[in-house]
């Protein structure tokens, strides 16, 4: 298991960050350099770093939901900890060996103390910042020219969303300001890009609220989606996978939750919608081999449509774009990648994935990836948005 072969080096992390807090709160200041001092802060900072195994371990509510939650604010502040103190003694070892400064001078206990201080500050204002922006859900507006006719149609609005991940991070708070930004938007079709849930069930907070609030989405159309690598039923060890006993990965409660909620799933279907335009959705990729189920090809999913006509698609990780744009696909539609939900992740993604967020054209296609509502991990965003996502749709000919 990936968790118990990364666990030394989470303990090496912890063990540098710790005796770097040590040393400087002790140069800080004698009383903090006692012992009843340093007995308090370790067990607090040893709790917190174990957070990942005693959420896992604890089953049993409110304890188990209490854990989950506190996890995730800890993973994200964690990694600015870590990466924080990294820069500073980065920089400290470079300034070393460049003499820019005198060794005396970055040798003074005021210089550690003043350095430490600056480093608490970052930290302290990244992850506040991190945990208040995370509720915010913005609106960013993409325009597209499809080179069609839309039969009844000249003009379609689209409003896009993805990665809930309905659980300890994300509740009926998330659901009702991203409800209430797509009917501001007077849509005429609204597409959800899968990951609803958080490979849990039992985590989603007050599920008839939820449903309730689901439903009152507003648009023309309706309201389609797909799945998303999160969405069915696994034990997971601080984000890593943990085999399930028979291997059984369905909850038929996450179905019945969309259902009620009045979204239709399009698991590798398409259907014909006011015989104007066809839309699309794909089955995951990852979820699909979990589910030991077969999975179309772009190609073998858009065959038999009319090429005539519009053609879109809800994929939920941001894949195959060639094979969709040669398939017919007009307009891709897709989340999964949450913008890298954290600085630097929003670098690290735009490496990774060939349109990692917003807009992209690929060919006669284009391809639309928002960066979700939810959080997966860390209950932050930092440098990333919550979006909904509209798309006007102009059809051409």
């Amino acid at each position: 298991m990936l968790a118990i072969i990364l666990a030394p080096f989470y303990l090496l992390i912890n063990y540098y960050v710790v005796r770097w807090i040590i040393r400087w709160t002790g140069t800080c200041h004698r009383h903090l350099k006692s012992r009843p001092f340093r007995v308090v802060f370790l067990s607090i900072y040893i709790f917190m770093c174990l957070t990942p195994l005693t959420s896992y371990l604890v089953s049993a509510n409110p304890w188990h939901s209490w854990l989950k939650r506190l996890f995730n604010y800890w993973l994200g502040t964690f990694l600015y900890i870590v990466l924080i103190i990294l820069i500073f003694d980065l920089v400290r070892i470079i300034l070393r060996h460049t003499n820019r400064i005198k060794q005396e001078t970055l040798s003074k206990r005021s210089t550690f103390i003043l350095s430490g201080g600056v480093a608490a500050c970052i930290i302290i204002c990244l992850s506040a910042y991190g945990i208040i922006h995370e509720h915010k859900v913005y609106v960013n507006h993409y325009e597209a020219q499809v080179e069609k006719s839309g039969g009844n149609l000249d003009h379609l609005r689209i409003a896009l969303t993805a990665d809930l991940h309905l659980g300890y991070s994300i509740g009926t708070y998330h659901v009702k300001s991203m409800v209430d930004k797509i009917n501001a938007e007077h849509v005429d079709l609204v597409c959800i890009a899968g990951d609803f849930f958080d490979n849990e069930y039992d985590a989603v907070q007050y599920p008839e609220k939820t449903i309730s609030i689901l439903k009152e989405i507003k648009s023309t159309y309706g309201v389609y989606a797909c799945w998303g690598n999160h969405d069915f039923k696994e034990k997971l060890l601080a984000g890593f996978t943990v085999p399930i006993k028979n291997g059984q990965h369905t909850d038929t409660r996450m179905d019945d939750f969309l259902k009620q909620s009045g979204i239709r799933i399009l698991d590798d279907k398409a259907v014909l919608i006011d015989d104007s335009f066809y839309l699309a959705g794909r089955k995951d990729p990852q979820r699909s081999k979990k589910m030991k189920e077969d999975r179309l090809s772009p190609e073998d999913l858009l065959q038999n449509l009319d090429r005539d006509k519009p053609i879109l698609v809800i994929d939920h990780q941001p894949k195959q774009l060639q094979e969709l744009a040669d398939a017919g696909c007009d307009i891709d539609l897709s989340g999964h990648t949450h913008d890298g939900q954290m600085f630097p992740g929003n670098l690290t993604t735009k490496l990774m994935w060939e349109n990692s967020c917003g807009e992209l054209k690929k060919d006669n296609m284009y391809s639309y990836v928002t960066s979700g509502v939810g959080v997966w991990g860390p209950a932050m965003r930092v440098g990333t948005d919550a979006e909904v996502m509209i798309i006007d749709v102009y059809f051409t000919k």
